[in-house]
C-alpha cells in the first residue's frame, strides 16, 4: 500500500488529523518555521536584487532530519500548513529544504480540522501559491529592515535592548496620540433638564428630557441659561403635540472575524487578545470531545471575512429550524461584503459542527475554552436568525415656548436575541412603552430636575478598542493584532491597568524619537499604503521586490540623517543632586525597562541605584512637602507628595501653583487651560493666566 506523508505546523493539529486518515498516511509536524533570516545579521543581499538569505533555525536540525527521513519513505508528500500567507511560506520553505519537486502539486489546505474537510483537501491538491509566499517574504523583509536598522539608534539614544517595528511603532503612536488627546482635553460644562409629568391612571410619572423649541434643539451651557428657561416654564401649560408609535428592526450580528472576536472576548469575557488567540488556536487544532474523539471545534481563527460556506450556512439554518422554528430562520443574504478591503481568503470564525452545542461539549473543555466556544457558537447561530423587532413610541410635549421629548421601546419579537445577547442589550430589553399618553393631552408638571455635567475626554484604549482601531485604519492584518499588542507591552512601552492601556515614560521616549527621526514609519497612512501594496503582491498585481526596493532607499536616507544628528547631539547622562550613599558621587539619571532611575556614575565599582523622584517645583497643598513625578508599579505616570504614604495627595495631571478660587484645590494643566481637578467644581481658566497669577504671588 502506498505510503503518504502529511506535514503540518502544529503537533496537536497533526494528532487530530492523523485520526481522520487511514493507516497509509503518516502525519508529522514541523513545529512552525524551519528557516528564517540569521539573527546576527540583516539577512538581505542589497547588492544583488534584495535576495533573502535564509538559514535553518537553531534547534530545528533534529526536526529536519526526521522530516527528511519520512520524505524518503513516502511515495507522496502533502504540505498541510495553515491556509494563509504565513502557512504558504512555511510550506515553501519545507519544499525547499526537503528538496520536493519545484512546481509539484503537494499543497493542501483546509479551513477546519474535520474529517470531511481534511479528506476533501487531499482531493484538491495544488501547487504552492508563490504570490502568497512573496507577500509574506515582502512583509518579513520590510519588518526586518525597520527592526534591524532603527533598533540600534534606540539603543544609542535611550537604552540597549529596545526595539522598533513597522507595525508596533505606528500602534505605539496611536496610543500616544490618544493619551495626548486625553491630557489636553478640557471639560466643558453643560446642564440637563428633565421634567416629570403626572399621567392619569399611572403610578409612575413620565420623565421627559429637555429638547429645545419646536424649531430647533438647544444645548444648555450654563446655570444662568438653565434658570432663564425654568423661569419661562413656571405656570406653563404642557400639551402632547406629537405621539408616534412604530417598529424598529435590529439586524442579527455577522459571524466573527479575528478582530471582532478579540473585541467581544475582551468586552464580555475580559480576555486579552493573546489569551483569545491561544484558546481559539486550541479549539481549532482539536479537542478530545466525549463521544466524538479528537476534533477541531471551530474554523480557522485568522480571518477578516464574514463569508460562510453554503454547507455550513444550510447546516446552521436546519439547526435553527429544528430548535427554534421556521420563523426564526433568516431569509436575508448574510454573506454580504463589508465594503472594506478584506483578503477573504477563508471563512468567518464559526463552529465546525453546529449541532455540538456548548452544553454538549462543556464537560470536555476547560472553563476558558468553553466560554470562548460558547461565544463563537452563539454568534454564528444568531447570524443565521431573523432580526429582533422592537415596538417603539416617542412623544413630544410643548409648553412655555419649549419642547420636551421622551421615547421608549419594548421587545416584540426576540429573533436572534433568543440566542445571542451582549451586555449592552440589557437596558434596551427592559424599557417599557409609554402608557396612558394620547395626542393633544394636557399634562401636569410635577417636578423639574436640573443636572450639571461636564464633557468627558476620549476613553483610554483597551486591547479590544485598539484592535478595532487598527482594523478600521488598515494597520496590520488578523494575524498581527495580538502579537503587536503583546510586543509593546512586553517592551514596557505600554502598560495595562483595569483593562485600559497607558503609555509609559519609556514608551513616550521611543515614540518621540520615532516621530522625530522616522516620521514616515510611524505615519498611519504610510503604513496603510504598505499593507495595500502587500495585498497587491498576494493578488499577483505587484512584484514583491518592487515594494522592497522602493521602501529601502527612503529608510536608508532617514537612518543616515538620524545618525548624523545623533553624532552631533551626544547624549550624556544627566547629573542629579542626589549623592550616592556608598561613594559620595552625584548620581546620574538612567533609563531602565520601566523608565528613569538613579545610578552611581562610578559603575561597575559602585553598583548603587535608587528610585528617581523628579521634583516639579510645586509645594504639596496637604503637608507642605515637594510634589514629585512618580510611576505606578506598571509604569503609568502620576504626581504625588514626596511624603507618601503619610500624605495622600496625588493627581494624574501636572499640578501648578495656581489655587482654584472656588474650592482651594491646586489647578492642573490640561492642554492650553488650567482646570480644577475636583469633579464637583469644574473651574477652569486659560493657561496664560498662570504667569499673571504667579506674578501676583511674587
Amino acid at each position: 500500500m502506498a505510503k503518504n506523508l502529511v506535514i503540518m505546523e502544529s503537533p496537536s493539529k497533526a494528532k487530530t488529523v492523523k485520526k481522520f486518515l487511514g493507516s497509509n498516511y503518516e502525519v508529522v509536524a514541523s513545529n512552525g518555521h524551519v528557516r528564517d533570516f540569521p539573527k546576527s545579521q540583516m539577512g538581505i543581499d542589497f547588492e544583488h536584487g534584495f535576495e533573502p538569505k535564509y538559514i535553518t533555525i537553531r534547534g530545528k536540525g533534529d526536526v529536519l532530519a526526521m522530516l527528511r527521513k519520512e520524505v524518503k519513505k513516502a511515495d507522496k508528500v502533502y504540505l498541510a500548513t495553515d491556509p494563509d500567507r504565513e502557512g504558504e511560506a512555511i510550506a515553501w520553505h519545507l519544499a525547499n529544504v526537503l528538496k520536493l519537486p519545484e512546481g509539484g502539486k503537494n499543497r493542501i489546505t483546509f479551513n477546519e480540522v474535520t474529517k470531511n474537510a481534511v479528506k476533501a483537501s487531499i482531493k484538491n491538491v495544488r501547487s504552492i501559491d508563490m504570490d502568497l509566499v512573496d507577500a509574506q517574504q515582502a512583509r518579513r523583509m520590510l519588518d526586518r529592515m525597520v527592526g534591524y536598522e532603527i533598533s540600534p539608534l534606540l539603543w544609542a539614544k535611550i537604552k540597549r535592548g529596545l526595539s522598533a517595528g513597522r507595525v508596533q511603532s505606528v500602534t505605539l503612536r496611536i496610543i500616544a496620540d490618544r493619551e495626548k488627546e486625553i491630557e489636553d482635553f478640557v471639560p466643558q460644562e453643560y446642564w440637563s433638564l428633565d421634567a416629570a409629568f403626572a399621567i392619569e391612571g399611572e403610578k409612575k410619572p413620565l420623565i421627559a428630557k429637555f429638547y429645545g423649541t419646536a424649531e430647533k434643539k438647544i444645548s444648555i451651557s450654563t446655570q444662568t441659561e438653565l434658570e432663564k428657561i425654568v423661569k419661562q416654564l413656571e405656570n406653563a401649560k404642557f400639551v402632547v403635540t406629537e405621539l408616534k408609535n412604530g417598529e424598529r428592526h435590529r439586524k442579527a450580528p455577522l459571524p466573527f472575524t479575528t478582530s471582532t472576536l478579540q473585541q467581544e472576548a475582551a468586552k464580555l469575557l475580559n480576555f486579552s487578545t493573546q489569551k483569545t488567540m491561544r484558546f481559539a488556536q486550541q479549539l481549532y487544532e482539536g479537542v478530545d470531545v466525549a463521544g466524538y474523539g479528537t476534533i477541531g471545534l471551530i474554523s480557522y481563527l485568522r480571518t477578516d471575512s464574514v463569508r460562510v460556506s453554503d454547507e455550513a450556512d444550510a447546516s446552521a439554518k436546519q439547526f435553527i429550524r429544528e430548535t427554534y422554528g421556521e420563523e426564526f430562520v433568516t431569509q436575508a443574504d448574510v454573506n454580504q461584503a463589508s465594503g472594506k478591503k478584506i483578503q477573504d481568503a477563508h471563512e468567518a470564525i464559526r463552529p465546525t459542527y453546529v449541532e455540538l452545542t456548548p452544553a454538549k461539549v462543556k464537560d470536555s473543555l476547560s472553563r476558558d475554552q468553553f466560554r470562548l466556544y460558547q461565544l463563537i457558537w452563539k454568534r454564528f447561530v444568531a447570524s443565521r436568525m431573523i432580526a429582533a423587532v422592537y415596538e417603539t413610541a416617542s412623544v413630544k410635549i410643548d409648553g412655555g415656548g419649549y419642547r420636551f421629548s421622551a421615547s421608549a421601546s419594548k421587545l416584540k419579537k426576540d429573533g436572534f436575541l433568543a440566542v445571542y445577547m451582549a451586555e449592552d442589550d440589557d437596558d434596551e430589553a427592559l424599557n417599557t412603552g409609554l402608557k396612558g399618553i394620547k395626542e393633544d393631552m394636557e399634562l401636569e408638571l410635577k417636578e423639574l430636575e436640573r443636572g450639571q455635567h461636564f464633557t468627558q475626554p476620549p476613553a483610554h484604549y483597551t486591547e479590544g478598542s485598539l484592535v478595532k482601531t487598527m482594523e478600521e485604519l488598515g494597520i496590520g492584518r488578523p494575524s498581527t493584532y495580538a502579537p503587536t499588542i503583546t510586543t509593546i507591552m512586553a517592551r514596557h512601552y505600554v502598560v495595562k491597568e483595569d483593562k485600559n492601556l497607558y503609555i509609559t515614560e519609556l514608551g513616550e521616549a521611543v515614540n518621540n524619537m520615532m516621530k522625530e527621526a522616522f516620521p514616515s514609519i510611524v505615519d498611519v497612512n504610510f503604513t496603510v499604503n504598505l499593507e495595500a501594496l502587500l495585498d497587491g503582491v498576494e493578488e499577483g498585481n505587484v512584484a514583491w521586490k518592487t515594494v522592497v526596493s522602493n521602501f529601502y532607499p527612503d529608510l536608508e536616507a532617514a537612518i543616515r540623517e538620524a545618525n548624523e544628528k545623533l553624532a552631533q547631539i551626544k547624549i550624556e547622562d544627566e547629573v542629579s543632586d542626589v549623592v550616592c550613599d556608598l561613594c559620595g558621587r552625584n548620581m546620574v539619571i538612567k533609563y531602565g525597562p520601566h523608565g528613569k532611575f538613579l545610578a552611581c556614575p562610578n559603575f561597575p565599582e559602585c553598583r548603587n541605584t535608587k528610585t528617581y523622584l523628579e521634583k516639579i517645583g510645586i509645594t504639596c497643598p496637604r503637608c507642605g512637602g515637594e510634589i514629585v513625578l512618580k510611576k505606578t508599579k506598571k509604569g503609568r505616570r502620576y504626581y504625588g507628595c514626596e511624603h507618601n504614604p503619610e500624605c495622600d495627595y496625588m493627581t494624574w495631571q501636572k499640578p501648578t501653583n495656581v489655587v482654584c478660587p472656588q474650592c482651594g484645590e491646586l489647578l492642573v494643566e490640561k492642554g492650553n487651560r488650567l482646570v480644577c481637578p475636583a469633579p464637583e467644581c469644574g473651574y477652569q481658566q486659560p493657561k496664560k493666566e498662570e504667569s499673571e497669577e504667579e506674578e501676583k504671588n511674587k
